[in-house]
């Protein structure tokens, strides 16, 4: 069975965020507390996948955004962005990162 799409994704990390005043306000002083944005990426950092998850790839982050990578990959497009990109984030409120999504046609 063929487990590739049409078009290559390319993910691009846009921006790391930290937001103290929610930590501040919504956590207790427990060890898995927040201290700082997400360190599993860089900003700029890009990964390239053809359906799946790609290697080095946070599993929380992809399954926040496993659904707009096919779309794209499939040849899809998001209403109101530039065809062939989207811009999404993971849901961690505390420290969200934020990507963009390119379709790289071959």
């Amino acid at each position: 069975m063929e487990t590739t799409t049409p078009h290559k994704v390319r993910i691009t990390v846009l921006k790391k965020t930290f937001n103290t005043d929610f930590v501040e306000a919504y956590t207790e002083g427990h060890d898995w507390q927040p201290k700082g944005c997400c360190h599993d990426f860089e900003e700029g950092q890009e990964f390239i996948t053809e359906g799946h998850m790609p290697e080095g790839f946070s599993d929380w982050a992809w399954a926040d955004m496993q659904k707009y990578v096919m779309v794209l990959a499939r040849g899809g497009n998001m209403l109101g962005v530039k065809p062939g990109t989207y811009v999404t984030s993971c849901s961690d409120g505390f420290r969200p990162v934020f990507y963009l999504l390119e379709r790289i046609d071959s």
